[in-house]
């Protein structure tokens, strides 16, 4: 994408956009305010993944980022997919965006993402789902005992960084099928189908000003840690 701009923050017209969305979430009041869409929200979105994304890649020159406004970049699309939902809204009333580290599509890639809601912003480092190969490339590193108390000592430090951070997600209740319980630290590790950490309710305010970048830098840094052990145990 060409004659992308200096990111200073998302406006209000553009949480205007998104308050308004939430009340009116139907095809007729879109096709009506896209432009609103287009220059309040998508355009300084994108200007903020390219400026994250050259912030991201100075400390972790493997990640990738994609200003395309088609589904494939950084950008999630705001169309939902309803056909398997019983929510038929035509549109995510959050804009979402990643930057991932690997090959194929960018979900399934330990990333840093961001979302931002009417109301404030979140971040997260890592997966919020693995498939098949990812979980048991996961189980594995976790009862291997560098890979495993390594994973313990992160977890640990992002848990002390304060209340604001949170590493997830526990989904099962017993040790999975074929995998000893290390009986240790690492056991409740091994009840995870996703590894990652988040941050949320980051202010409004936060979100309007240039100086955001600089706020999602200084969190994606302490929790990066979990996105780079990810990367490492499937290297």
């Amino acid at each position: 994408m060409s004659g992308i701009f200096e990111f200073t923050g998302i406006p209000t017209e553009g949480f205007a956009f998104l308050n308004e969305l939430r009340e009116n979430n139907d095809k007729e009041w879109f096709t009506d305010n896209k432009q609103r869409y287009i220059d309040f929200v998508q355009t300084p979105a994108v200007a903020l993944v390219q400026e994250l994304g050259q912030r991201l890649q100075a400390k972790f020159p493997n990640v990738h980022y994609d200003t395309r406004l088609n589904g494939s970049g950084s950008l999630m699309r705001i169309y939902r997919d309803t056909r398997f939902s019983k929510d038929k809204t035509p549109y995510k009333t959050n804009i979402a965006m990643l930057w991932w580290e690997g090959v194929g599509k960018k979900t399934a890639n330990p990333a840093f993402g961001l979302q931002i809601t009417p109301d404030s912003a979140g971040l997260m480092t890592g997966m919020h789902s693995f498939d098949k190969t990812w979980l048991t490339a996961y189980r594995d590193a976790v009862l291997d005992d560098k890979f495993g108390h390594e994973l313990v000592e992160i977890v640990q430090t992002i848990d002390a960084a304060g209340d604001s951070y949170e590493v997830g997600w526990q989904h099962y209740k017993k040790t999975p099928r074929g995998y000893t319980d290390p009986a240790d630290a690492r056991s409740p590790l091994l009840l995870h189908n996703a590894l990652y950490a988040h941050v949320t309710e980051i202010p409004q305010t936060d979100v309007m000003s240039a100086e955001f970048v600089d706020v999602c830098m200084t969190h994606f840094e302490l929790m990066s840690p979990i996105q780079q052990w990810l990367v490492k145990i499937r290297a």
